[in-house]
């Protein structure tokens, strides 16, 4: 009985037919060594708040595109949403070094400065950021007029004391928007 297990083994490890067809082993639409940009990855798990997960993948997209303003933006805003004040600032400040027309990296450093309480830095980015869109984006003119408010009487600026969050817009642009 022994022998016969031990043959049936044998044969079964030298048999092509029952070794696995490892030619399809990738994802659909996908070859050898080819993957899905990270930064696409990481932009849909921000969306669906899964912010950890969000910034390994824009971690990935760092390495495949470098340390670009839209890169480290990304890298930011999930710091932000994971609670990484001081990590999200420094990234943040990053970008707009990498970038200074960045409208993106802007936004999200004047979300970070005014979650740290530098509410009159935060005004002044805010300023920038607006400047940069050429005043194209209302949600910024809105922060940017809560900033100031905030600024002005810390206490009752008629907001509710509601913080600033993150929205994905586009292809990774993120705006602020007060929560309703």
């Amino acid at each position: 009985m022994l022998r016969l297990i031990v043959l049936t083994a044998l044969l079964a490890a030298c048999s092509p037919v029952l070794a696995p067809d490892r030619s399809n082993a990738f994802a659909p639409g996908s070859s050898r060594g080819d993957g899905v940009d990270g930064l696409v990855v990481g932009h849909r798990l921000m969306a669906s708040g899964e912010y950890d997960l969000a910034l390994r993948a824009f971690y990935r997209g760092a390495a495949e595109h470098g340390a670009t303003a839209d890169v480290l933006s990304a890298i930011g805003s999930a710091n932000l949403k994971l609670g990484r004040l001081n990590q999200a600032e420094h990234v943040l400040r990053r970008a707009v070094e990498a970038d200074q027309t960045s409208v993106p990296a802007w936004n999200n450093l004047g979300v970070v400065l005014f979650e740290r309480g530098k509410t009159g830095e935060a005004a002044r980015v805010f300023e920038t950021a607006y400047a940069l869109d050429n005043g194209r984006s209302d949600l910024i003119r809105d922060n940017l007029k809560l900033a100031r408010a905030r600024m002005a009487q810390p206490e009752s600026s008629g907001d509710g004391g509601q913080p600033f969050r993150l929205i994905r817009r586009g292809a990774g642009d993120y705006l602020l928007l007060t929560q309703s």
